[in-house]
């Protein structure tokens, strides 16, 4: 879940393996939240490049990483996104929430 001190996904997030990867996310991000926090850090970013196969299980990780930041102050940005996860989030109304730059 962690590599070279960046937060990334699995190549593979589906419903089956997303509680998971949530209990291995949940636990790196509140690391990583605690680390930012202490060193007055804003973002936490989380590399999704790996990402091949997923489903919409997938966009519930991402939102509930992104709320997770928020209770600690911090914003999620997501980076690598594949274009297919964006066009889901866009599907399911959920891009601006998590790409808030890119909806205009």
């Amino acid at each position: 879940m962690v590599t070279d001190s960046q937060l990334r996904l699995p190549a593979t997030v589906q419903m089956s393996s997303a509680g998971a990867v949530w209990q291995d996310l949940q636990r790196c991000l509140q690391a990583e939240a605690a680390s930012l926090t202490a060193h007055a850090g804003h973002e936490l970013p989380v590399n999704l490049a790996e990402l091949q196969a997923f489903d919409s299980s997938a966009l519930s990780l991402l939102l509930s990483s992104a709320r997770l930041c928020a209770e600690h102050g911090l914003k999620l940005r997501i980076e690598g996104a594949p274009a297919k996860l964006r066009e889901l989030a866009r599907l399911y109304g959920v891009e601006e929430l998590l790409w808030p730059s890119a909806v205009a």
